[in-house]
């Protein structure tokens, strides 16, 4: 197998195995892009492309829900989870993401701005798990019962995952928690927000970088595509499943000691 594609293939599992943990996932692909050389225009779209098999795997698991959303009912707020609820989980941080997209692109992805998010991700989950982790059986439980009030903090939250490191699922299961509502009923929440809120991501940029794709290039793309999808998939059925008995501060060590070692890695 050629370099490039054996490449492909270890990005593609790091993206599908941490696109939707709270350990972030564009920290792990800006480390381990940087310690494999795998940069570049093609590795720049290759980054965007193979989120696109991530969100795939979630359009897959929660199909019903998604479907639902094309019918009335799916409208109708009072019935639970509604295109309203989406709507106020990510318009907030599409507006703000669009002005500062090229902010954020020219200053932002780096190691050292990755160490910070890691960090400070890390400090909000355990914040949160300190204040509410504890009273779990008093938070809402089930997706369906969160209000567009709580959709709209836990979409406020998300506007911090715009930092790279942070994370979008870490930010968003933190804000849950801090307004109210379980860590599965918020996980569930997360995945479904992130449908349309990164498919718009990446169409932005893929439109922005479509010149750089050739025929190799195109063979890179699906095998991260791929290799993305299938181990989002297997990713999303763990966590929830871990959700159930566990709290989030495992994952807020975890980003503690990665800013360690990464730190030592790049010698900053």
């Amino acid at each position: 197998m050629d370099n490039i594609y054996l490449i492909a293939f270890i990005v593609g599992i790091v993206e599908g195995v941490t696109e939707f943990l709270p350990v972030s996932s564009t920290g792990h692909m800006i480390i381990i892009g940087h310690l494999l050389g795998f940069d570049g225009d093609l590795a720049s779209l290759f980054d965007v492309f193979i989120q696109l098999g991530a969100i795939l795997s979630v359009i897959f698991i929660y199909k019903e829900r998604f479907l639902r959303f094309f019918t009335k009912e799916g409208w109708d707020k009072e019935k639970g989870m509604s295109v309203w609820h989406v709507a106020a989980g990510i318009v907030p941080v599409m507006i703000v993401g669009y002005l500062l997209h090229g902010y954020i692109k020219q200053y932002l992805f780096s190691p050292y701005t990755v160490v910070v998010g890691l960090v400070l991700g890390a400090l909000l989950m355990l914040l949160a798990e300190k204040t509410m982790g504890r009273h779990n059986e008093d938070l809402i439980q089930d997706v369906d019962e969160i209000s567009i009030k709580q959709a709209a903090m836990i979409g406020a939250y998300q506007i911090l995952a715009l930092w790279p490191g942070f994370s979008r699922s870490g930010s968003t299961l933190a804000g849950g928690l801090l307004s109210g509502v379980s860590r599965d009923a918020s996980a569930q929440y997360t995945f479904i927000i992130a449908v349309p809120l990164m498919f718009v991501a990446c169409i932005y940029d893929l439109i922005k970088s479509a010149a750089a794709i050739d025929a190799s290039g195109a063979m890179v793309l699906g095998i991260g595509f791929v290799t993305a999808f299938i181990t989002a998939y297997i990713s999303v059925l763990w966590f929830l499943k871990f959700l159930k008995n566990s709290s989030l501060s495992a994952f807020a060590y975890y980003r503690i000691v990665l800013a360690i070692v990464t730190v030592y890695l790049f010698g900053f």
